[in-house]
């Protein structure tokens, strides 16, 4: 399944809806139960909430349930439960981040292309003995999501503002001290990840052994979808970053250093990691413009893809213009 977050119109203002992506169309959750004499398991929201999170805080039953009324619709083309829309055109709902406001987003650095990369461009001195026995990361910030087609912000204090090609799993079921080996069954699913970074102000903040901090801060993408494991072969499917439509960046996700499992393991050792955290797999080799020496500018359009995921594409705004989402969920806080 592909589970997407969509924006529905209501009198007065957009209401946001928790759906599935199929083949040309959106199936709205709750109304496909409902259609079945089922209850609602996600809700609407007109306040910012995350319905899709909703559900997944339910769990796999609920996810369940979720799954067999949607393929029911669909194949009964039951488009209207009264009143209410069940199945709409893709074209004609506006997608935005699959999480709003994900419940954590931790991004890790675990493809080892990309920092040899990073060394051949002198933007690192070395890679570090200790990366090659610690899943390291950093916590990005939560509030500032956006999805596709939004544009995202310059911020004023950077001159070289760069995009990065990653992949999140998120996490479907909590756990605690979760082993390697049964970590599969906490992963929902996959989702494309770009890390909007910095780079002038990266180097500088970590320049002093700490960070990433407002580097990373302003802006992160998510999105469109939400793709089962079922549906995504994550160390094989093909993964692509364009600007203005060239590509920039092609490959695969490939050999991770540490696996999205592994990850998992060191990560819940002394901590609980609960339905909604993102888990970034980090830049893929040559996934970022600081590799190539290659900048993006004002204005430009990036589009991330991901073979069984889709496209996440962003327009970036003008140098301190600030943010423009399509759907205003702040607005709706």
């Amino acid at each position: 399944m592909k589970f997407v977050t969509f924006a529905a119109n209501r009198p007065g203002r957009p209401v946001l809806r928790a759906g599935v992506l199929g083949d040309g169309v959106v199936v709205d959750i709750d109304h496909a139960i409902a259609a079945r004499g089922g209850e609602p398991l996600a809700g609407s929201s007109s306040d910012g909430g995350s319905e899709l999170l909703t559900l997944i805080r339910a769990g796999d039953p609920a996810i369940e349930i979720a799954r067999a009324a949607t393929e029911h619709v669909v194949a009964a083309g039951d488009e209207h439960n009264g009143d209410e829309v069940i199945i709409h055109p893709a074209g004609d709902v506006q997608l935005v981040s699959p999480l709003p406001r994900p419940n954590s987003l931790r991004d890790y650095l675990v493809v080892e292309e990309h920092l040899r990369n990073c060394v051949a461009a002198g933007l690192i001195d070395s890679i570090a003995d200790e990366w090659y026995n610690i899943p390291a990361h950093y916590k990005g910030n939560v509030d500032e999501i956006y999805g596709p087609d939004d544009t995202v912000p310059w911020p004023a204090y950077t001159d070289k503002l760069d995009y990065e090609l990653e992949i999140c799993a998120v996490i479907g079921t909590p756990g605690r001290r979760i082993s390697a080996e049964d970590a599969g069954r906490h992963i929902l699913g996959y989702t494309l990840y770009n890390d909007w970074s910095a780079r002038d102000l990266q180097a500088r903040e970590m320049s002093v052994g700490t960070g990433p901090g407002i580097c990373k801060d302003f802006g992160s993408s998510i999105g469109p979808c939400i793709v089962t494991p079922d549906e995504f072969d994550r160390d094989n499917a093909h993964l692509e970053a364009r600007i203005d439509g060239e590509v920039w960046s092609s490959g695969v996700l490939g050999a991770m250093h540490f696996s999205f499992e592994e990850i998992i393991e060191w990560t819940s050792q002394e901590e609980t990691l609960r339905p909604g955290d993102l888990l970034g797999s980090g830049t893929v080799g040559r996934g970022c413009g600081a590799e190539m020496d290659r900048w993006i500018t004002e204005g430009c359009v990036v589009e991330l893809e991901a073979e069984g995921i889709g496209v996440l594409r962003n327009r970036v705004g003008r140098k301190g213009a600030g943010p423009t989402r399509i759907i205003d969920v702040d607005a709706l806080r």
